[in-house]
């Protein structure tokens, strides 16, 4: 199984939704979640931080990993943008074929 989720933070609902358009779009992804009000904790520049943010969960397959990474860097309004992906190591059968479908480019 090839396929990844991608977990990326973004600060507001217009990023999030102007991320989402432009992968979608494109066919990068066949879904992508926005769960907001999360609460980041995190070091930066010797301080420690608590932001809201909205979480990013991107459904794709890991030949689009790249791509993806290069939209949000340019989108991006944080100078280190999250974005980590994590392999799927099991999901039904259908969800999978659906995945596939959706981004074939």
């Amino acid at each position: 199984m090839d396929i990844i989720v991608i977990y990326c933070t973004v600060p507001d609902k217009k990023l999030a939704k102007d991320i989402t358009k432009v992968l979608m779009k494109h066919k990068l992804a066949a879904c992508v979640s926005m769960i907001e009000n999360v609460r980041s904790t995190f070091s930066w520049e010797g301080e420690i931080n608590e932001e809201k943010e909205i979480l990013l969960m991107i459904k794709t397959r890991r030949a689009n990993y790249g791509k993806i990474k290069l939209v949000i860097e340019d989108m991006h309004s944080y100078t280190v943008p999250e974005i980590i992906a994590l392999p799927i190591v099991d999901c039904s059968e259908d969800y999978l074929k659906w995945l596939v479908k959706e981004t074939e480019s």
